[in-house]
């Protein structure tokens, strides 16, 4: 199966883009599912087609699915929630504020996401297209995974053991109920369906990541942030897509100036994102709704790509830990050492390299520590960056 996730920030059009990439994907023959995971819907409302919590057949070769986190939620969690309701009804703490106590934040949209996995190992579908959540929450939950396998590995199983000593004792003492081995297996099963789907959308050969922009400050200043924190997770990005280009006719009246700011930010978009695809999606002169004007979207988009085919190999920006100093790769070919010129401001980095320049806004694991160094070998520069000390300065 071929799995593309659609990501950006809120309002760009990125349910549009996702949807217009269904649609060719199934006119091109592929029996193609368009999933979204995103907890304020809007698929069924671009698609105009009505589409509920299982896959509903839209037209030949298309599937759409828009996840009920409800019932996702009561699937994976139900054996949790059931223990903590019976809590917080022996301590009397039952109101409509407690309720929300009964499922941790973030685990309703990874509840949703883990129909990837679902999809992904039942063979039915040639691609799946995932409409996810705008970019900051995205990322904030692809990052849980690596956190609950952790606990699941290194803490869970002797806290699973002394549950099972301290058990008797509690319901004698203090009549505190701990959690029944269903609850327990609940959650063990959770953690591993989220390593199972972390692999799946972690494996480059079958998943990447497209991003969403408009040719705008704000949102360019959020897709870089976005860019870099998906490669420090691990994230295959193949494509850019800058969406609601304005034509070249708006060049002149009303439009002038906005036509000439895009161009700056569509040239700016260029020198941050290069070598990656650079994708166009224009300003259309109808709403992007239905699958026929879909289907003209994404004509407009890909052209003679295979909407279907891994856009980009390898990875442009790399992050990693090696003798406690954090290492920044970046992709920087067809330049020579002489050219490169490497600053720091803040969170920004900036790599001036002959005639271009790239900004890297620098991800959490980064802040607050200084340049050591850098090299440049193989189309690849390498920057070091130093330790911190206990007052978390480098």
């Amino acid at each position: 199966m071929r799995i593309i996730i659609y990501t950006g920030k809120g309002g760009v059009g990125k349910t549009s883009i996702a949807a217009a990439t269904a649609v060719k994907l199934a006119k091109d023959g592929q029996r193609t599912l368009i999933l979204s995971t995103d907890a304020a819907h809007s698929l069924a409302d671009s698609l105009a087609m009505p589409i509920g919590p299982d896959p509903a057949r839209l037209g030949p070769n298309l599937w759409g699915q828009e996840v009920s986190s409800l019932r996702e939620t009561e699937n994976n969690w139900g054996a949790v929630q059931g223990w903590l309701t019976a809590m917080l009804d022996k301590a009397q703490l039952r109101d409509v504020t407690t309720e929300e106590m009964l499922v941790f934040p973030g685990l309703e949209e990874l509840f949703s996401l883990l129909q990837i996995k679902k999809h992904a190992q039942s063979g039915q579908f040639d691609a799946l297209v995932v409409d996810c959540a705008p970019t900051g929450e995205t990322l904030r939950l692809l990052s849980y995974p690596n956190v609950l396998n952790w606990w699941l590995d290194k803490i869970f199983p002797h806290e699973r053991r002394l549950i099972k000593l301290v058990r008797p004792v509690s319901k004698l003492v203090g009549g505190v109920e701990l959690p029944s081995d269903d609850v327990l297996d609940t959650i063990e099963r959770f953690a591993r369906g989220l390593e199972d789907m972390q692999r799946i959308i972690l494996d480059p050969v079958i998943t990447s990541v497209r991003i969403v922009i408009n040719p705008e400050k704000m949102v360019l200043a959020e897709a870089k942030r976005s860019f870099t924190y998906l490669n420090l997770f691990g994230f295959h990005t193949d494509a850019v897509i800058v969406n609601r280009v304005l034509p070249d006719e708006a060049g002149e009246g009303f439009f002038a100036h906005w036509r000439a700011l895009q161009k700056q930010y569509e040239a700016e978009i260029r020198e941050n994102f290069e070598p990656l695809p650079i994708l166009k999606a224009p300003l259309l002169q109808r709403e992007a709704i239905g699958t026929e004007v879909l289907g003209e979207l994404a004509e407009l988009v890909f052209g003679e790509l295979d909407p279907s085919a891994m856009l980009f190999a390898g990875r442009t920006e790399e992050i990693r830990e090696e003798d406690g100093e954090m290492l920044l790769t970046l992709s920087i070919p067809f330049v020579s050492k002489q050219e490169l010129d490497l600053t720091q401001n803040g969170d920004e980095l900036t790599v001036n390299a002959g005639a271009y320049k790239r900004k890297v806004v620098l991800p959490r694991p980064l802040m607050g520590r200084a340049v050591l160094g850098a090299r440049y070998a193989e189309d690849r520069l390498v920057i070091r960056f130093g330790r911190r000390d206990s007052a978390g300065r480098s």
